[in-house]
Formats: C-alpha cells, structure tokens, sequence
C-alpha cells in the first residue's frame, strides 16, 4: 500500500461534524503530519507541540499530548510522515478546531512523503479557494474566514466532543489532557492522587472555605477545587487513591499556577450540580506519575520551579513549631535530608498533619511529588501542600537506589550545591581552581566581589559565637532575642517563638600548600563541615562539653572543595576583604589522582 491510500480520507469533517459516526468509520484514522512546531514552554517547564494533519482533504490544527512527545524527541514523527492516531480528541476552541492526540504511531515504513492531495481546513468549503494551501505556506498561520454563521457556530461550540480511544470505540470518557474552557459536556474518570486539607480564610468582605485534589489519569493530571458548599458535599466523598468519575458541570479556567504543582494549564472547580460517582472498576487507571529529577540537577532548577525528587533518606528531623507572618497562625514543619547515586544531598522541608505524622525510618527511600525549588541560603526543597510524598514506593527508582545504598552509599559522603548555579552566572566564567596564594596575590574582592574554588584543608575551627539563634518562620532565618519570659522574638517577623532554630555562622582557618586563610561559613556549608546541626552541637554545648570539643576536633584535617566569594567589607572603621564559602564538597581522591596522572602526562609531554 502506498502512502496516498493510506490516508484516512474524510476523516477529519466527520471527526468534527458527525462525532458519532466517527468511532465506527474511522477507529483509527491515518493522517499525513505538514508541519510539527515548538511551543514556548509554560512557566512549569516541559515541551509542547502543535502539528498539523491531513487525511489528504482537510487538515486541522492539532495539539500533541505530553506523554507523546517521544515520536518528536525520537526523529519520528517529522514533516511529511503518515501515521495512526491511536487515541484522539476534536475541541473547538474560539471556533477553530482543534485535534488533541493522545497517542500516535508513525507508519515508517511508509517513510517520508511530499503534502499529499490539496487539503483544505476542516471547517472551509472546497470551493473557497483562498482556503487552499500551497507547498511552501506556512501551516496554522494561513488567515482564514470561518463560514459558520454565528447561530451554528454557537451551537458547534456547545457540542460535545468525547473522546474516541481506539480501543474502546463506545467511550465517552474525556482524557483529562483534552479538558478546555470549551469542551462543554464531558466526564472524565480519574484517580485522586493527592487531598489537601481544608482550608479557611477570614476577609472584610466575607468567609469561606476550600479544598483541593490532584485527579489523575492515563493522559495527564488536573488539579480540582471546591468553594464553601462543593467543599461540605465532596470533601468526604473523594478520598485519597479512589477512582470516579466526575461529570459536567464543572467549570474549566486558566490554571494558576503560583497554587499548583501541576504542569496543566487548566483546572477544574467543581460547581453546585458537579456529578461524581466512585468507579467499580478502580485498577486501570495509574496509581501515581512521577517526573523524577535527580538530586545534583537541582543545581540547574530555577528558584520556584516545582520538580519531583526522590531520594534516600539519610536524616529525619524534630517537629518544630512556627508562626504564620501572614494570619500569625501555628503550624509544624520538619526537615528531612535526601540523598541519592549522584552524590549530592538536599533538605526538603514537611509540613503541618505530613511533619506531624512523618514515622518513616532513616534509609528508607521517599518520593516527593510536587516540592517546591528555593535557592534561600542553598537549594532546598519544601512540599507544597498539592504534593505527596510516598515511603519505599513499589517503582524501579525506589528499587535502584535501595540496591545503590545497600551494597555502597551508606558509607559514601555527599555534597550540596547551594547556588551553584547562579554563581556560575555571575561570574560570567568557568569556576577557575587557584591556591590560597594566588587569591591573596591577585587581590581578589579589592576591586568587585569576585568567586573562586580552593582545595585546602582545615587547620582550625573556632568554638567561640560559632552559631546564632534563628526565627522559626519560613523564609526568615533573623537572629531572635531572647525575652524575660523565656520566649524569643523576631523584630521583623513581630511575633515570639518558644524555642529559636540554631544556625551555624562558623569562621574557621584553611590552608593548602601555599599559604593559609580565613573563610566564613553559614548553616548549610556548617553542616557539611561539622556533620552536626547547630542545634545539636548547641544541646552538646549545654549538657557535655567534651563532646561538644570533640565534634569540632573531628572537623580539623578535612580536606574539602570550597567554592567561595571574595568580597570587601567594612569592619568599623577598616575595610577589609571577607572570604565566605557559598559550597562545600568532599574531595573525590579517585578523581583527584587521575587528574594529577593526566598533569603529569602534559608534562611529561611537554619535556620531549
């Protein structure tokens, strides 16, 4: 069969005229792709395509889901090939069609092939011939005049448009992928991945209360919310895990995105005659999807960014109590430290009911979907209250790392990476390596602060003001003053904490085999030099001194990578020229050694 009468011809005017019929005339329709073509990514990352297909007498626009995106990341599905459409389903959106494929399967051994036949848009007659395009126009721009009159075209844009899944011709199920503002009849069945707890607020003009899921299938995600009354009849009703299906009506909007850790650029709000029913069948809709991203690229996430992570967990923090700044409500919160094969580690901060009820072990393996990219004195992360979190989950990640940890990371050391990126950029250079000697003889700092790495090893800590106490409330870290009745308070924050959180502020002496040097250290780069929290070398401090000694002592003849910035600085009346170490690492001797084997290699070279 040649690639001409593989074509589904007609396909595309029943598809959007006569959606019933299309199911049984064409199950799975075979298109010619004309054109595939980017989309500016959304705010939450991830690529976008808009194609446009033809059956050889009509084309259309058509958006391809992200779960497809592979035929175009694999050299596949490209200008001029023929392929099935599997999974498919027709919107109209501001009165112009719009296909959304679900899934799709390049025919190769079709190859690639010229526009085949004279297409004309699905929605314009043959005889307009303004509406034909030629070889060389550009697909998706071509102006055109849409000859619906105003009546019919309201009433196409009122029409439903389900879903035909190749395999289930009979389905009226809408994929969540497909949902838009104009899809008006619709249900779509998916699994509640994720309950938010309810939620009050308290203004001049009134009072309410909210809730939110996470619903999931096959094609995508959504997030759901329900006001006041919605929020009284679903809350119960939806429960964590469950599959339903949820009917029309339920409005569709621009999704805002600031609440949600969700890549949809939609989202529901379930109305007063919402219909949702549990599904009997609750197995053939997926569990979870995760878009893991590892530990050591969280250097390259922007500030804000929401990823999921998973990761072992090496350290399980105390519940800590902390004040809104906005309501000056309390909640808890509980910092955890994930680390995984890459070497790196990251605090990923649990809060309220998920900080109070966190029992999973250290070693365990855990899952965040949906934290939250801060980059406040280093990256960290923090579960935002859409997210989930999952201990020792059944998929192969969680398997790889067990085994990895098991048979080698235990004993391993791991690095951070606050803000190893944004440095790079503000340096506008490579990370250039120098010795003590060179920082102190090139003047570094004199002029503009400047950044440099050193290999050194520490030679002495000072035990003195080596930490401050810290407000609670998140994002803060001001020191707090202790008051008479034992509480501690934050000017800025303007509220009293009954306990503050240590924060380490060490000053300690390198030295390498050129000269020696003062840097500055806060918290996160403390911890990785002292392997303690400053709370815990301040309980130390309190009930046993020798230890508190010795936990410093175990510091000294370390030998780690800093990254530092050199920077002046006014101390009184003087200026003087501060060093403070932005990243702390390990050094990696095995790394280390074939370095120096390949420097002397040069050399030798170099002598001959």
């Amino acid at each position: 069969m040649d690639a001409a009468s593989a074509l589904s011809r007609g396909a595309l005017d029943v598809i959007f005229n006569d959606p019933d019929k299309a199911s049984k005339l064409f199950p799975v329709p075979v298109l010619q792709c004309l054109q595939v073509k980017q989309m500016a990514p959304s705010a939450q990352g991830g690529d976008r395509f808009r194609l446009v297909m033809s059956d050889g007498q009509h084309y259309v626009q058509t958006m391809l889901a992200t779960q497809a995106n592979h035929v175009v990341h694999d050299n596949k599905l490209v200008r001029g090939c023929i392929a099935r459409i599997k999974q498919y389903t027709p919107n109209n959106l501001k009165g112009k069609n719009i296909l959304v494929i679900l899934d799709i399967e390049v025919i190769e051994s079709l190859g690639v092939q010229e526009k085949i036949g004279e297409p004309f848009a699905v929605d314009s007659k043959p005889a307009a011939q303004e509406g034909a395009i030629a070889g060389g126009d550009f697909y998706g721009v071509k102006k055109e005049e849409s000859k619906t009159q105003p009546q019919q075209f309201q009433q196409q844009q009122q029409q439903s448009m389900p879903s035909r899944p190749a395999n289930h011709a009979s389905s009226n199920i809408y994929p969540i992928e497909g949902l838009s503002p104009f899809a008006h009849k619709w249900t779509i069945k998916a699994r509640v991945t994720s309950k938010s707890d309810i939620k009050t607020w308290h203004k001049a003009t009134g009072e309410g209360k909210l809730f939110s899921v996470n619903l999931l299938d096959e094609s995508g995600e959504i997030k759901a919310t329900g006001f006041n009354d919605q929020c009284d009849a679903f809350y119960d009703r939806l429960q964590e895990g469950s599959v339903y299906y949820i009917s029309t009506p339920c409005r569709v909007a621009l999704a805002k995105k600031q609440f949600s850790n969700l890549t949809n650029d939609y989202e529901l709000t379930f109305e007063r005659d919402t219909v949702i029913e549990k599904a009997e069948d609750q197995t053939n809709v997926p569990q979870v999807r995760f878009n893991f991203c590892s530990i050591q690229e969280l250097q390259s996430v922007e500030k804000d960014n929401t990823v999921d992570v998973i990761g072992v967990l090496k350290e399980v923090g105390e519940v800590g109590d902390i004040t809104s700044k906005k309501d000056g409500r309390p909640f808890q919160k509980r910092e955890l430290t994930l680390v995984d094969d890459t070497g790196f580690s990251v605090r990923v901060t649990i809060w309220g009911k998920s900080a109070n009820s966190f029992d999973a072990p250290p070693e365990s393996v855990v899952a965040f979907k949906g934290t939250k990219v801060s980059d406040f004195g280093g990256k960290s992360l923090s579960l935002l209250s859409s997210g989930t979190m999952t201990v020792d989950p059944d998929i192969p990640d969680a398997h790889r790392l067990k085994g990895w940890y098991d048979s080698a990371g235990r004993n391993d050391t791991f690095a951070t990476h606050q803000n190893m990126a944004s440095m790079g950029n503000a340096t506008g250079r490579k990370e250039d390596l120098k010795t003590i000697s060179q920082v102190k003889d090139e003047n570094l700092g004199m002029d503009d602060q400047a950044y440099y790495t050193i290999k050194a090893t520490i030679v002495f800590v000072k035990q003195e003001n080596f930490c401050y106490p810290a407000c609670l409330s998140q994002g803060c870290n001001k020191k707090v003053t202790q008051m008479p009745d034992g509480t501690w308070h934050c000017e800025k924050c303007a509220i009293s904490h009954e306990k503050p959180e240590y924060r380490y502020i060490l000053s300690l002496n390198v030295a390498d085999h050129t000269s020696h040097q003062w840097l500055s250290c806060f918290d996160d780069s403390g911890r990785q030099i002292v392997g303690r929290t400053a709370d815990e070398m301040m309980e130390l401090k309190e009930n046993d001194d020798n230890k508190f000694m010795a936990a410093f002592e175990e510091a000294n003849c370390k030998k780690f990578t800093f990254r530092c910035r050199a920077k002046m600085d006014n101390f009184g009346e003087a200026q003087r020229i501060r060093y403070q170490v932005m990243t702390v690492t390990p050094l990696d001797f095995k790394s280390e050694g074939t370095k120096l084997d390949e420097l002397i290699k040069q050399y030798e070279n170099s002598s001959l």
